[in-house]
C-alpha cells in the first residue's frame, strides 16, 4: 500500500481531492476545515451521523455513512483516523488503486507546515487547556490563528478552525509518537509522566520521544519544575523559554493568591522583572502552569503581556475540562477528561478547593493495560474522594484478556461501589446525592453521557 507515514515533502503536490475515513471524529474535523478553506475538494465517511458530520455537510462536503470501497470516488489522497484498521474496505480499495494513504497525525504534520508560526503543545497533562489558552490569546489579539484542539473551545465554537493568519496552534499527542510528525516553530513540553507505557514500556523510551520532539522544534518552552522534563531538556541544544513556580524559571509565578475558592491570581515575572498580572477564570492550581506556558509564547509570537492578561481573563475552560454540567438533587455535576492518576489527583484537588461538603468521584477506567499497570496509583488517588463509584473498564483500542476488572480496583478503595454502566452510574447518583455534594465524572471515554443523564430532568 502507498502509505506515507514519514515526511514526504511532495505528498500534496498535484492533489486536489482528498477522502477522509472516520471524518466524524473531533481530531479530523479541524483538518477538514483548514483544507476546505484552502480549496481542496473533500469527501468523507463514518459509521454514524454526528454533529460533526452535519457541520461538514453544511460546508459542502460529501459525507457517506458506512464504509464502502465505492466511497473513495476519484480521491487522490486518503486520510484515516487512528480508529480505522487495516481491514477497512476503503483502505483496501486505496491499496488496490495505488492511492497514497496517510494517518490523521501525519496529515496534521503537513497542515502545520502550511503556517510559518506553528505552536505545538505537548505533555502528559494539560495539553488541551493550554492549547485553548494560547488560541484564545492569539484570537483576542486579532491574529486569526488556525487551531487543532482535543476539546471544544467556546470562543471558536469547536475543536479548531482555519485561520488566515501565519500561526497555527495544535495539540501534540505523544501516544504512538504521533507528535514526531510535527516540526513546530514553538514546541511546548508541559510535563512528562508515566502514561502510554503499553506502547513505550519504559520511562526512558517515553523521555526519548519527548527529546526527539524537542529537537524537531525551533524553540522549546518547558516546565522547569517538572523533573522528567528537565532531564530531557538537559540533553538538547535549542533556544528555550522556561516557566515554573518553585524554581527560578525565565517566566515565574509569584504572589499567588486565591481570589475565590479554587481560583487563582498571581504576578508573572520575566527574568525577575514584572511581566503581567494574571487572574484565571478556570479553577485549579495546576492551571497556573498552563497559563505560564501561554506567557512563554508572547515574545516569540510578537505579542504583548497585555494579550496574556486578556486571555487569562476571558478563557473560561474547555469542554470536558472541569465542565459544569448542571445539578442533580441539588448536587453539582462536573464532567472532566481526567484518565491518568496524576490528572485525577489534580481534578480532585480542584474539587476539594471549592468547599463542597462531599466530593464524589465517578470514574470509568480507560484501557486494561493502564488500569493494571497503575492500579495502586489509581486507588491511592480515588481514596481521597469521600465516595468513589466505578464503571466497567473501557477497553477502547485494547482487547479484554480477562486479567483485570474494575472490581479489582474497587477492592483497594474502602467503601467504593461498582455499577454496571452509564445508566447505572446516573441512577446511583440520583439516588445517593443531594445538596452540598460535588459529583466529578472522570474519564476520556463516554462517561460524559452519564453526566448528561444525571442532570436531565
Amino acid at each position: 500500500m502507498a502509505y506515507y507515514n514519514s515526511y514526504n515533502p511532495k505528498l500534496l503536490d498535484g492533489v486536489e481531492r482528498i477522502h477522509f475515513i472516520g471524518c466524524g471524529g473531533s481530531g479530523m474535523y479541524p483538518l477538514i476545515q483548514i483544507l476546505h478553506a484552502r480549496g481542496y475538494a473533500l469527501t468523507g465517511s463514518d459509521v454514524e451521523e454526528t454533529k460533526i458530520t452535519a457541520a461538514e455537510r453544511a460546508m459542502g462536503m460529501t459525507v457517506m455513512i458506512g464504509h464502502s470501497a465505492d466511497n473513495l470516488g476519484d480521491a487522490q489522497l486518503v486520510v484515516y483516523s487512528a480508529a480505522i484498521h487495516e481491514d477497512n474496505p476503503e483502505r483496501i480499495e486505496a491499496e488496490q488503486r495505488g492511492i497514497p494513504v496517510v494517518e490523521r497525525a501525519v496529515l496534521l504534520g503537513y497542515v502545520s507546515r502550511l503556517y510559518s508560526h506553528s505552536v505545538a503543545v505537548a505533555g502528559t497533562h494539560g495539553k488541551t487547556t493550554t492549547t485553548g489558552m494560547i488560541t484564545t490569546m492569539l484570537e483576542l489579539a486579532g491574529r486569526d490563528t488556525a487551531a487543532v484542539i482535543g476539546g471544544k473551545l467556546p470562543l471558536i465554537g469547536g475543536y479548531g478552525k482555519p485561520g488566515k493568519g501565519d500561526s497555527i496552534v495544535v495539540e501534540a499527542c505523544e501516544y504512538s509518537e504521533t507528535f514526531l510528525y510535527l516540526t513546530p516553530f514553538l514546541g511546548i513540553i508541559l510535563n512528562i509522566d508515566n502514561d502510554h507505557l503499553e506502547y513505550y514500556h519504559t520511562m526512558g523510551k517515553l523521555k526519548l520521544a519527548f527529546q526527539k520532539f524537542a529537537l524537531l522544534s525551533r524553540t522549546v518552552v518547558f516546565n522547569l519544575d517538572d523533573p522528567n522534563t528537565l532531564a530531557v531538556m538537559n540533553t538538547i541544544d535549542r533556544p528555550v523559554f522556561s516557566f515554573g513556580i518553585e524554581n527560578d524559571a525565565r517566566f515565574r509565578a509569584v504572589n499567588i493568591q486565591e481570589y475565590r475558592p479554587g481560583f487563582f491570581e498571581f504576578d508573572v515575572e520575566e527574568l525577575g522583572e514584572h511581566f503581567a498580572h494574571l487572574r484565571l477564570n478556570v479553577p485549579g492550581y495546576h492551571n497556573i502552569y498552563n497559563a505560564l506556558a501561554m506567557c512563554c509564547c508572547v515574545r516569540p509570537l510578537g505579542l504583548k503581556p497585555a494579550d496574556a492578561e486578556r486571555a487569562a481573563e476571558n478563557f473560561k475552560g474547555m469542554g470536558r475540562r472541569f465542565e459544569i454540567k448542571g445539578e442533580c438533587n441539588g448536587a453539582m455535576i462536573v464532567d472532566d477528561y481526567a484518565h491518568h492518576p496524576t490528572e485525577l489527583a489534580a481534578t480532585l484537588k480542584t474539587a476539594r478547593e471549592l468547599g463542597y461538603k462531599r466530593v464524589i468521584a465517578v470514574h470509568q477506567p480507560f484501557t486494561y493495560s493502564r488500569t493494571k499497570a497503575l492500579m495502586q496509583d489509581f486507588a491511592d488517588v480515588l481514596k481521597t474522594a469521600d465516595q468513589t463509584v466505578l464503571l466497567p473498564i473501557m477497553g477502547s483500542r485494547e482487547v479484554d484478556d480477562g486479567s483485570v476488572r474494575s472490581e479489582d480496583l474497587a477492592a483497594k478503595i474502602p467503601g467504593s461501589v461498582v455499577v454496571g454502566g452509564l445508566q447505572e452510574a446516573a441512577d446511583w447518583v440520583k439516588a445517593n446525592t443531594g445538596e452540598g455534594d460535588l459529583v466529578v465524572c472522570m474519564s476520556c471515554g463516554d462517561l460524559y453521557k452519564a453526566a448528561d443523564m444525571m442532570v436531565a430532568r
